[in-house]
Parts: structure tokens; C-alpha cells; sequence
């Protein structure tokens, strides 16, 4: 017999092509399944948050509300909460009557300008070496606006609508006041016709 007969002969096996999940069923639902687990404990549903620093440092998120000039809501969960509330790092404005606290000069604008700059935008956080939280739990950190690059704790008190916050000692404090200086010079914002009596309490004693 031919080698060409000989071949003619024998039957080509049949190889039936199967997907990856049907031929390692059990290893494609363990990788479905830290995949699942990887985006829930991201959104923070299961607890396993990590430290402030690995959940928020050097991330962006998206600004989902604005509660006054300092501080707002991002789009992931913090414990028990479905959002998680910061507050700018170094800057203070004025209080708003929403506040429950007693409104400040200008606080209706700062609250305006913060709306108008963050609401629905990206946002990236900047958290500071140490402290990571204030005493009502709010996340401090420095925020940087996705769109142009700027510092928003900066361009608050540049543009006059905040204080540059001297109570906590933070690695921007120096070039903060700095612009405070500059602004209350330009009479810019709130510094256009502010008075002692209508500054915060504890602004006021630095003016002593």
C-alpha cells in the first residue's frame, strides 16, 4: 500500500473547539469572582476599605455635592455612608445659614463658586502626609480640578472667597497665607468690605 493510500485512509480526529470558561469552569469563576469582589470593595459595600490613603490619596472621583465653600461629596461609599464628604485642606469660608451655624460674610458666594467649580466635575484628592481626617470624620485633602489642573483650596483664597486656615499646621500653610495676603491686598472677594466683627471667631483673634 501507497503512503498516499495509507493516509487517504486514516480519519483526521474531529478537535471541537470549547471557550476557556467551559474547559476551567472552576478557575473562570474564581476570576469572575475577584473581579466582583475588586469592584465592591472598591465602592466600599463590603468594608474592606484600606486606609484614607490607599482609598482616596491620589484618586479621582466624581463631585456629586456641594454643602458650602469647603467642603462636598464624592461618589464612593465611606463605611456605613453611600458618599464620602471632604473638606478642603488649609482653607476656611464663611459659614451659610444651611450650616446651622451662624452664616458668615460672603459665605453665600463661597458656597456659589465652590457649586459652580466642583458639582458633576472630576476631581482628584491629594491627601497630606498624617492626618488624613477631621473631627467630624470629613477627609481632608488638597483638590485639584480634573479639567485644567488647579488647585482649588488655592484658588479659593486667591480669588478671595476663603480664609487661609492657620489653626492646622499643613505642608501648604505658608503659601496659602501668602495668598491671602495678596488678595486682602487687591481687596478681592470678601476682602472688598469685610470688618473685624463680620470675620470667623477665630480670624478675628489673629486681627488682636
Amino acid at each position: 500500500m501507497s503512503i498516499t493510500r495509507y493516509l487517504r485512509g486514516q480519519r483526521t480526529p474531529h478537535i471541537r473547539w470549547r471557550p476557556f470558561w467551559q474547559r476551567r469552569p472552576i478557575a473562570s469563576a474564581v476570576i469572575v469572582l475577584l473581579l466582583i469582589l475588586a469592584y465592591v470593595d472598591h465602592r466600599g459595600y463590603l468594608g474592606w476599605q484600606g486606609d484614607d490613603r490607599t482609598r482616596y490619596h491620589d484618586k479621582t472621583f466624581n463631585c456629586t455635592a456641594v454643602m458650602d465653600g469647603d467642603t462636598f461629596e464624592i461618589d464612593i461609599s465611606d463605611g456605613r455612608y453611600t458618599r464620602t464628604r471632604v473638606r478642603l485642606w488649609g482653607v476656611d469660608t464663611p459659614e451659610i445659614p444651611e450650616s446651622g451655624r451662624e452664616p458668615g460674610h460672603y459665605g453665600r458666594e463661597a458656597s456659589a463658586f465652590a457649586k459652580n467649580a466642583l458639582l458633576s466635575r472630576r476631581i482628584r484628592l491629594e491627601l497630606a502626609p498624617g492626618r488624613t481626617r477631621d473631627k467630624y470624620g470629613r477627609v481632608l485633602a488638597y483638590v485639584y480640578l480634573d479639567e485644567t489642573g488647579a488647585l482649588f483650596n488655592a484658588t479659593l483664597i486667591e480669588t478671595g472667597h476663603g480664609y487661609a486656615d492657620r489653626r492646622f499646621e499643613h505642608p501648604r500653610m505658608a503659601a496659602f497665607v501668602d495668598l491671602e495676603k495678596r488678595a486682602r491686598s487687591a481687596r478681592r472677594g470678601l476682602w472688598k468690605d469685610i470688618t473685624k466683627d463680620t470675620m470667623p471667631s477665630w480670624r478675628r483673634k489673629l486681627e488682636d
